[in-house]
């Protein structure tokens, strides 16, 4: 795992993208208040924003909640369905995810917005280990209109409509973009791991994938 200028010999989720990420989030948070061995990393093709299809509706935005932890994370339509515990920032000021040992388990940025409340509620994941695919292997397989569940620690489920995926280049990481809201007021999710295709002469990913999503519905 990779943290801010930091590499250990894990290799999950590994190289300069994460480190990026993560030194954005440290940055962005302020301001605001090795590869897989298995030879299948995950390609999303060009570095852009899948988008909405033409002609797809999106449901209208659902009023915030109230703040709560999450418990449990699930998008059906690519398979996902994980536990998610809080995180925070470690010693170098970089967030501490999932050890390495937790491949299967989302982390959730535990200082920061929780799932259903007003802002933008941050989930990191690996997106592989050195030697099968982790937690967040198929989120670049997302689509907007999909569906994403956030299980509570209240009993209640958070219902989020995806409604942009993007492919963000290493170099070109905008951490106010990626983690800011895209709307005043409204409850928004982001989901991210790395993404594009392994740059082995680098040891690192090309990009990070973010799934960008906002609260819809809620049940218990």
């Amino acid at each position: 795992m990779t943290g801010a200028g930091r590499v250990s010999s894990g290799r999950a989720l590994t190289g300069t993208a994460w480190a990026v990420l993560v030194l954005g989030l440290w940055v962005w948070g302020r301001d605001a208040a090795d590869g897989p061995a298995y030879g299948s990393a995950p390609t999303t093709g060009d570095i852009a924003a899948v988008g909405r299809p033409p002609g797809v509706p999106l449901p209208p935005d659902h009023a915030p909640l109230d703040p709560v932890e999450p418990r449990r994370v699930e998008i059906p339509s690519v398979g996902i369905s994980a536990p998610v515990v809080a995180r925070g920032l470690d010693a170098d000021g970089a967030i501490d995810p999932p050890p390495f040992e937790m491949p299967h388990t989302v982390g959730w940025y535990g200082s920061g917005t929780r799932p259903g409340a007003p802002g933008a509620a941050l989930l990191v994941g690996h997106v592989d280990t050195e030697t099968r695919p982790a937690v967040f292997y198929g989120l670049s397989a997302a689509r907007p209109g999909a569906t994403v569940t956030v299980t509570r620690s209240d009993g209640s489920t958070a219902e989020f409509t995806i409604d942009e995926v993007e492919v963000v280049p290493r170099d070109g990481f905008d951490a106010r973009k990626a983690y800011g809201p895209h709307r005043s007021g409204r409850a928004e999710l982001r989901l991210i791991t790395c993404g594009g295709s392994f740059d082995r002469a680098a040891d690192a990913y090309t990009a990070n994938v973010v799934v960008s999503a906002y609260l819809t519905g809620t049940k218990r």
